[in-house]
């Protein structure tokens, strides 16, 4: 019978941080995770207007790799949230305020990924990476991201 082998922990060292501290920062994921939903979509449709001159809910579906049924709902709340328009059997649109959201994802995603490049993440990794990063990441960061970028 062989001994089993006790594992080498890492010593956490707590970081003394206010509580209404650690709460707000809670707070700002929470909310990220409530807006990627709708920075995913109009991200995408954005590409799709691009590339394809029209955004169907089923090649949302596809790209996004969700049941029609799912892109019919979050449509919904896009609509209700000023983001997109859409008639019955047509394709998606954005307002011009879902326009001014991708704008700001796309560039966010941009810097993201070129930083994770220069970091000598390849390319895949770097793209998918991005796609969590960009929702948690502050304009702060950005920023520093960039001037890291342009000093490189």
């Amino acid at each position: 019978m062989t001994k089993p082998q006790s594992q080498v922990r890492e010593i956490f060292e707590p970081v003394e941080r206010a509580p209404e501290a650690q709460a707000e920062g809670f707070a700002i994921v929470r909310q990220a995770h409530e807006s990627e939903m709708a920075e995913d979509y109009v991200e995408l449709i954005a590409e799709l207007i691009e590339t394809r001159g029209e955004a169907r809910p089923v090649d949302i579906a596809e790209r996004l790799g969700v049941k029609p049924p799912t892109v019919t709902k979050n449509i919904s709340r896009l609509r209700s949230a000023g983001l997109v328009r859409r008639e019955r059997y047509r394709a998606v649109f954005l307002t011009d305020e879902g326009q001014a959201l991708a704008e700001k994802c796309r560039r966010r995603h941009r810097i993201v990924v070129a930083f994770l490049l220069s970091l000598g993440i390849d390319e895949e990794t770097a793209e998918r990476d991005a796609e969590g990063i960009e929702h948690h990441v502050s304009e702060n960061t950005l920023n520093a991201f960039e001037r890291a970028l342009r000093n490189a």
